[in-house]
């Protein structure tokens, strides 16, 4: 069976991008999870050399695929049947297209709003340079949204790796207080309506884990360590 190695589901988008594209399209995995910041989280990944970053897959003969769009890719191609990217040309040239932007930009928004599930910060972080981020990627998703959707309310109609790759930066706006767009608001229901992703973010609310590099705007808990 395949093997997918994921971080801390409270801070880990990465992570949950894998791990929600395999669930929500069927493809059976054993999770292993190493806790950010641990001595087990390095010695868990050496057994999987070249990988250093969580997601890392480990297929069932052994081959390791690590970064979140290797991984995508790879499972497209092993299981061609499994909705990862949409059937018609044109609209998986542009799934592709948006996942390539996500996977290389919005810096600003990953420093300034890390994904941080169990927190509520509104306000945080939001500066002319986030404001810019964000303005891009509600452009880039209604542009999706606009086209033919024909099949569900999905960004490219049924749910696709377009789709896992932008739950973080969902799971971002929530945690900050950034309204969706109106013609993004039934995309981002039918995302938190997925029982996968329900279960994510049930799972992270219960960790209970403080991690203060990850924790930019919040003092930590009584007790933590």
């Amino acid at each position: 069976m395949n093997k997918l190695l994921i971080g801390d589901r409270n801070y880990s988008s990465w992570s949950l991008r894998a791990w929600l594209l395999m669930r929500q399209c069927g493809i059976a995995f054993e999770e292993r999870q190493l806790l950010l910041e641990t001595p087990e989280f390095a010695a868990g990944l050496a057994e999987f050399a070249p990988a250093r970053t969580v997601p890392t897959l480990v297929t069932p003969d052994g081959l390791v695929v690590w970064d979140t769009l290797a991984i995508a890719e790879y499972l497209a191609e092993r299981y061609p049947d499994a909705g990862i990217w949409p059937e018609d040309d044109a609209l998986r040239a542009r799934a592709r297209s948006l996942c390539a932007e996500m996977h290389s930009s919005f810096s600003a928004l990953r420093s300034r709003m890390p994904m941080n599930i169990a927190a509520s910060l509104p306000g945080k972080g939001r500066d002319a340079e986030v404001e810019a981020d964000i303005a891009r990627i509600f452009l880039l998703l209604g542009q999706a949204r606009s086209g033919p959707n024909p099949d569900g309310p999905f960004l490219f109609g049924r749910f696709s790796a377009a789709d896992a790759f932008y739950a973080p930066v969902l799971m971002r706006l929530r945690t900050y207080g950034v309204e969706l767009p109106v013609d993004l608001v039934h995309w981002g229901e039918a995302l938190l309506s997925l029982p996968p992703m329900r279960a994510w973010i049930d799972a992270a609310r219960e960790e209970g884990r403080f991690l203060a590099s990850e924790e930019l705007y919040r003092d930590p808990p009584p007790g933590a360590q």
